[in-house]
C-alpha cells in the first residue's frame, strides 16, 4: 500500500484541484439551468405561453443529461486507458468553449428556429463535456485519498456543484437587477462569456497536479482493458444499476429545488426573481459545508448509513417543501430550500466515494460514469420537465410533484438497501495469485473486516 497513497501535502493539492475545477464546469453547466428558468422562455420560444414555453426551455435543459452518459463512456474509455488528469483538462474546455458560445447566440426573433436549435446542440456539448469530468474528478481525489479518509476528500469535487451553482446564481442575480429591457436584451449573456475567464484558471491549476497513484500502479500490470465501458458492463452490471438507482432521489430532488422551484416561484406564484435566487444562494452556501461533514461522516459510520438517511430526508420533505413556499414568506421559502439541500448532501457527500469503491480500478472510470451519468438522464434532466408537465396537468397544484419526489427517493432508498458497504474497502489491485483481477481486496490496516454485502 505504500505507493499508493499521497503524501498529506499532494492529496489537499489534488482535492483543491478537483474541488476549483469542479465548481468551474458546474458553473458553467448550472448557468444553464437558471437561464432556462427565467430567459430562454422569452428569448428562445416566444411563440408559446408562459407555461408551455418554460416547458420548451426546460426540454433543452433536459437534452445536456442525454448526452452526458456518451460523455462518460468516452472519456471514460480514455481515463481508463491512459489516465484521469488527461481528461479533465480536456472536459474542462469543452464545456467553456460550448458556455461561451451559448453567450454569443441569436435569439428567436433574430433567426428564428435557428436559435432554439443553436441552443439544443450547445447544450449537448455542455452535456457531454461534464458527463466525462465527473469521473475524472472524483477518482483523482479518491485514489489519492488515504482509505480512511476517502469519504472526506471524495467530497471535495462533490463541494464543486454548489459552489458552481453559488457563483453562477450569484452572478446571474446580478445581472437580472438590470431594467428588464437591458437584462432580455444584453445582461444575461454576460454570464455565459465571463466563463473564458474561468476555464484558463481551471485548465491551469489542473495541469499542476500529478495523475492518480492507484491509475500509476494499475499501469504496471499487464492486460489493460480493451473496451473498458464494455467490461464494466460483463463485470459490474448489478453495481452500475444500484448506483443509478441511488442517483434518482440525490440528482432528481436537486434540480426540482434549485431551478423548478425558480420557474414555479415566478411563474405560479408571481414572487420576484430575487426572492427565490436569493434563496437558492442562502442554500448553496449551506450546503458546500454541509457536503463535506456527511462526506466525513461516511468514514465513520459507513457509506450506506449516511445516503440512506438523506433519501429519507428527501421523502419527508417532499410535500412540507411546497407548503413552505406556497407561503410567499420569504423566510419560509428559504427555510424549505435549504431543508431540502441538506437532505441532498447527505446523499452527494458520500456518493463520490461510494460509487469508486463499487468498481476496480481496471475500469473504475467507466463504471462509476455509467452509474451516475445514466442516471442523470431520467433523474435530474427529466425533473424539472415532469415536475413541469405534472403541474400543468393539475392546474397549478403541486401535490403530483411531491408525489413524484417521493417515488424517487424510494427507488434511491431501495437501491442503497440493496448496495454492499464499501467504506472499508481498498482500491488497490489484487495481488498475483488472488482474488479476481480488479476486485476489490482485503479490508485496510486500520479497520475491522467489511460487513457481507446485502
Amino acid at each position: 500500500m505504500a505507493g499508493t497513497e499521497g503524501t498529506q501535502d499532494s492529496i489537499f493539492k489534488v482535492a483543491v484541484a478537483s474541488f476549483i475545477g469542479t465548481a468551474i464546469e458546474w458553473y458553467d453547466f448550472f448557468l444553464y439551468g437558471t437561464a432556462a428558468a427565467l430567459v430562454f422562455n422569452r428569448l428562445f420560444f416566444p411563440s408559446f405561453d408562459p407555461l408551455t414555453g418554460t416547458l420548451a426551455a426546460f426540454g433543452t435543459f433536459a437534452v445536456g443529461f442525454i448526452a452526458r452518459p456518451l460523455g462518460g463512456v468516452v472519456f471514460g474509455h480514455y481515463g481508463d486507458r491512459i489516465g484521469r488528469k488527461a481528461m479533465l483538462s480536456a472536459t474542462l474546455m469543452l464545456m467553456g468553449v460550448a458556455t461561451f458560445a451559448v453567450g454569443l447566440l441569436p435569439t428567436y426573433d433574430a433567426v428564428g428556429s435557428w436559435a432554439p436549435a443553436l441552443l439544443v446542440l450547445l447544450r449537448l456539448v455542455q452535456g457531454f463535456g461534464l458527463g466525462g469530468e465527473w469521473g475524472g474528478a472524483v477518482l483523482m481525489a479518491v485514489e489519492h485519498a488515504p482509505a480512511h479518509r476517502r469519504g472526506f476528500y471524495g467530497s471535495w469535487p462533490q463541494m464543486g456543484a454548489p459552489a458552481g451553482l453559488l457563483v453562477a446564481t450569484a452572478v446571474f442575480s446580478v445581472f437580472s437587477q438590470l431594467p428588464e429591457a437591458q437584462f432580455l436584451a444584453w445582461g444575461w449573456r454576460v454570464p455565459f462569456l465571463l466563463s473564458a475567464v474561468l476555464i484558463g484558471m481551471g485548465v491551469f491549476i489542473r495541469l499542476r497536479v500529478a495523475e492518480s497513484p492507484v491509475f500509476q500502479q494499475r499501469q504496471q500490470a499487464p492486460h489493460p482493458p480493451g473496451l473498458p465501458v464494455l467490461e464494466a458492463l460483463r463485470t459490474y452490471p448489478k453495481q452500475i444499476l444500484l448506483a443509478m438507482g441511488a442517483r434518482f432521489a440525490e440528482n432528481g430532488f436537486f434540480y426540482i429545488i434549485t431551478t423548478f422551484v425558480l420557474s414555479y416561484g415566478t411563474e405560479r406564484l408571481g414572487l420576484p426573481r430575487s426572492t427565490l435566487l436569493n434563496g437558492v444562494l442562502v442554500a448553496t452556501a449551506v450546503h458546500l459545508v454541509a457536503i463535506p461533514l456527511f462526506g466525513a461522516a461516511s468514514d465513520r459510520f459507513g457509506r450506506r448509513p449516511v445516503y440512506l438517511a438523506g433519501a429519507v430526508g428527501c421523502a419527508l420533505m417532499a410535500f412540507p417543501f411546497f407548503w413552505l413556499i406556497d407561503t410567499k414568506a420569504t423566510a419560509l421559502i428559504w427555510l424549505s430550500i435549504v431543508l431540502g439541500i441538506i437532505a441532498h448532501a447527505a446523499m452527494y457527500g458520500p456518493q463520490a466515494s461510494f460509487f469508486s469503491e463499487l468498481f476496480g480500478t481496471r475500469v473504475r472510470y467507466s463504471g462509476a460514469s455509467l452509474g451516475y451519468q445514466l442516471a442523470s438522464v431520467f433523474a435530474g434532466g427529466l425533473s424539472p420537465v415532469i415536475a413541469t408537465a405534472l403541474l400543468a396537468w393539475s392546474g397549478g397544484q403541486s401535490w403530483p410533484v411531491s408525489l413524484y419526489m417521493v417515488a424517487l427517493a424510494v427507488i434511491t432508498l431501495v437501491s442503497v438497501y440493496l448496495s454492499a458497504e464499501t467504506f472499508r474497502e481498498q482500491l488497490t489491485e489484487a495481488p498475483p495469485g488472488g482474488p479476481a483481477p480488479d476486485a476489490l481486496s482485503a479490508p485496510s490496516s486500520h479497520s475491522p473486516s467489511p460487513a457481507p454485502p446485502r
